[in-house]
Order: structure tokens, then C-alpha cells, then sequence
């Protein structure tokens, strides 16, 4: 069974940076492509960055603007996002999950409902 948890949420103040860590524990972590979401109030949950099995490809949402980074440790079973430049409109809950499809169809990274596995998320607050 596969269990994903993430840490490195909290308060924070517009300008500061933060690291998330999903660590993914179960099989074959290396087989899957990872990604971080997150959701705020009132809104869908909305893709922030994925990464391929290997970490050869990465992908971000629009509003990223070289702010996000996402890398992987397949060593350590885990995946990174570093968040830089933070905004209040980063407040959010990030979730950390794992893709399998990404093997048979890489577009799959950028649907929710193509993930195998999530995390419980991790609350991000950036004040003004």
C-alpha cells in the first residue's frame, strides 16, 4: 500500500520561501510520476507541478512564473517542491500524489483524477 505524507506547511509572510517534502512510502516509488496540488477555499484544486519517474521532465502551472521548483530523490523515496517569493495568494492546502498512468500517457500529469495516490495535505497561510 502506498502512503504518501508531506510536511514543511505553515505560517508565513509575502516574500519568504518554503520547502515542501512528500515522503512516499510502499513499492516502487521510481514507476511513478509525482505532483503537488493544492486547494484553497472555495476553489477546485489546481495542479502547481508535476515531475516525471526519473525527474527528466517537469511540468508547472501558469502561475508558477519561476517561482516553484519541483525535484525528486528516488534514493530517498521522495519529492520536493521549493516555493520562493511567496504571495497570499499561495494560501492554500498542497497535496503531494503519485501518478501511474504517466508510464502509458504523460498527459495524465496534468489531471486530477488520472492520480493513484494523494497525501493528506499541508497547510500553507502567507500573510501580507
Amino acid at each position: 500500500q502506498v502512503q504518501l505524507v508531506e510536511s514543511g506547511g505553515g505560517l508565513l509572510q509575502a516574500g519568504d520561501c518554503l520547502r515542501h517534502s512528500c515522503a512516499f512510502t510502499g513499492r516502487s516509488f521510481s514507476i511513478y510520476a509525482m505532483a503537488w496540488w493544492r486547494e484553497s477555499p472555495g476553489q477546485d484544486r489546481e495542479s502547481v507541478a508535476a515531475i516525471s519517474w526519473n525527474g527528466d521532465k517537469t511540468y508547472y502551472a501558469d502561475f508558477r512564473k519561476g517561482r516553484f521548483t519541483i525535484s525528486r530523490d528516488n534514493g530517498k523515496n521522495a519529492v520536493y517542491l521549493e516555493m520562493t517569493s511567496l504571495k497570499p495568494e499561495d494560501t492554500a492546502v498542497y497535496y503531494c500524489a503519485a501518478d501511474l498512468n504517466y508510464y502509458t500517457d504523460p498527459n495524465s500529469v496534468r489531471r486530477r483524477y488520472d492520480y493513484d495516490y494523494w497525501g493528506q495535505g499541508t497547510q500553507v497561510t502567507v500573510s501580507s
